[in-house]
């Protein structure tokens, strides 16, 4: 029974099936729709190998080289190589049709019986030329595609900080700070490709890491600023209130309604009792903003 139950879980595993097209040496291209058996069966590849593409598990970018064979497994590139054919998974993705317009493109040689040759002969001697010739195309796809989505960050990017340095809110310091995870996302992928046509996208994502860095210092700074001018504002609001504080003490004092027998006669002393305290207040608040000056809490 748990030999059975083994089987049973081991044929369930196995029998998953994937899409599939395979090319070979002559360009000629087929579609199949097999579970790993087949493919395991075909290629001579083990199980532990083929769980690099495994597009239920994930592997990280990587390229696995046996003696008869090559798993390719970089970005949306899922890739069996071979001295005389080429298994690639999900061609109807449409991140993958290029590359299977690519594949049929340059990797085809063709059955013409007039061909040069020469030319057959050279093709013969150099059997190995096929997976190099397929591994190059692949490698180029992913330049390729990691450079188109660094140019559609660009495009995003550049207007998006060029609109948060003239008007700074919340809505665009999360646009910013969206683009900011996707440039450091995109990054970490081209880093994982080491190939010397990657360097000008490498370049590209540098400046623009360095371009919203810039932005940033500007913003800070922006805030900075703000921040300054609202504590001028609360000094000068201190010292208003503690003007006012001290002129309505005086005021509601002298308004008490308290038999007081030098209030008799004395009319005429309204006035200074409202222009002396008036005068005080405005002396102390001028005060309270000198000394604010001059210690540089507020600007000139």
């Amino acid at each position: 029974m748990a030999e059975g139950m083994k089987s049973l879980v081991r044929t369930t595993s196995l029998s998953t099936k994937n899409s599939w097209i395979k090319f070979d040496a002559n360009g000629h291209s087929s579609l199949l729709d097999v579970d790993k058996f087949e493919i395991m069966h075909q290629v001579r590849i083990q199980a532990r190998d083929l769980r690099i593409i495994d597009p239920l598990l994930s592997y990280p970018s990587t390229i696995l080289s046996r003696k008869e064979f090559i798993v390719l497994n970089f970005e949306h590139i899922k890739a069996i190589i071979t001295a005389k054919e080429v298994f690639l998974q999900d061609p109807t993705d449409e991140n993958i049709i290029p590359v299977v317009e690519e594949l049929k493109r340059r990797l085809f040689q063709g059955d013409d019986q007039e061909m040069n040759p020469l030319d057959v002969e050279i093709d013969e001697d150099d059997e190995s030329s096929f997976e190099f010739r397929a591994l190059e195309i692949f490698l180029e796809s992913i330049c390729s595609y990691l450079s188109a989505r660094t140019i559609e960050l660009e495009m995003a990017t550049y207007p998006a900080l060029d609109e948060l340095t003239t008007k700074i809110n919340a809505r665009n310091l999360n646009r910013v700070r969206i683009l900011k995870s996707a440039l450091s996302k995109l990054t970490v992928r081209v880093q994982k490709v080491y190939f010397n046509q990657i360097d000008g996208t490498s370049n590209k994502l540098i400046t623009l890491r360095e371009y919203i860095d810039d932005t940033e210092d500007y913003i800070n700074i922006q805030m900075d600023n703000y921040r300054n001018q609202l504590i001028q504002l609360e000094i000068f609001l201190i010292a208003g209130e503690l003007s006012l504080s001290f002129y309505a003490l005086v005021i509601g004092i002298f308004s008490m309604n308290i038999p007081f027998t030098w209030t008799k006669d004395h009319g005429y002393m309204f006035k200074w009792v409202v222009i002396f305290p008036g005068f005080f207040s405005i002396s102390i608040f001028l005060i309270i903003v000198a000394y604010a000056r001059k210690k540089g809490l507020i600007g000139s």
